[in-house]
């Protein structure tokens, strides 16, 4: 049965965000220069979640790229991990007993010659794309420092330093690169976690079905 003419669509999106209208987090997007290029490689899990916050930092961080996935084709991730001759670092905490290969400091010294990888994903999806990609498991990590608490206060977290991916990412970039401001990123995703909750989590009404 065609639904009368006068209905809004609710399956419309927004050409920015790629969300449906009534979930578009446009508003939220605060523009950041980095010298260091972010990847993003995404669960497919994540990418319907009206409450992640990997697209905000995506729309917000220019040159980044956003793939999602698991399981990755080798080829395909070689070249997403090392396009334009970057040295990608991972930016995933170390495995109790297991070594992981730490960042040349020479290396660090030159923000415009990396390339940041985060995973996008819960902690037991993103350990999982760990295991079933190889190249990401030999690739260098870095550790994060003097990390404040968490704002994300819309999902659950196992501890207080278990941040986001937008949190993280932008963290890992100041350490990166001094240039770089991601305060009025983090501003702004802490009035879209606002909204959120003030909201009662009706900024994900279309999202189940829609996608993100």
């Amino acid at each position: 049965m065609a639904l009368p003419s006068n209905l809004p669509n609710r399956r419309v999106r927004c050409d920015r965000c790629q969300r449906p209208q009534a979930a578009c987090i446009c508003r939220w997007i605060a523009p950041v220069d980095s010298a260091v290029e972010l990847l993003i490689l995404q669960h497919p899990m994540e990418t319907a979640n009206a409450k992640g916050s990997a697209r905000l930092l995506h729309l917000s961080l220019a040159g980044s790229v956003l793939a999602e996935g698991e399981a990755f084709d080798a080829a395909i991730l070689d070249a997403l991990l090392h396009a334009g001759a970057r040295t990608p670092l991972l930016l995933y905490p170390a495995s109790p007993g297991a070594p992981v290969a730490a960042p040349d400091p020479a290396l660090l010294a030159d923000p415009a010659a990396l390339r940041l990888v985060v995973l996008d994903g819960t902690w037991r999806k993103s350990r999982k794309m760990l295991h079933q990609n190889p190249a990401l498991q030999s690739l260098a990590r870095l550790p994060l420092t003097r990390m404040p608490a968490s704002q994300y206060l819309i999902r659950k977290a196992h501890a207080p330093d278990q941040l986001s991916t937008l949190e993280a990412s932008c963290h890992a970039l100041a350490q990166l690169d001094a240039a770089v401001h991601v305060q009025p990123l983090l501003a702004s995703f802490d009035a879209f976690v606002a909204h959120f909750q003030a909201t009662g989590g009706r900024l994900a009404s279309a999202h189940v079905t829609d996608g993100a």
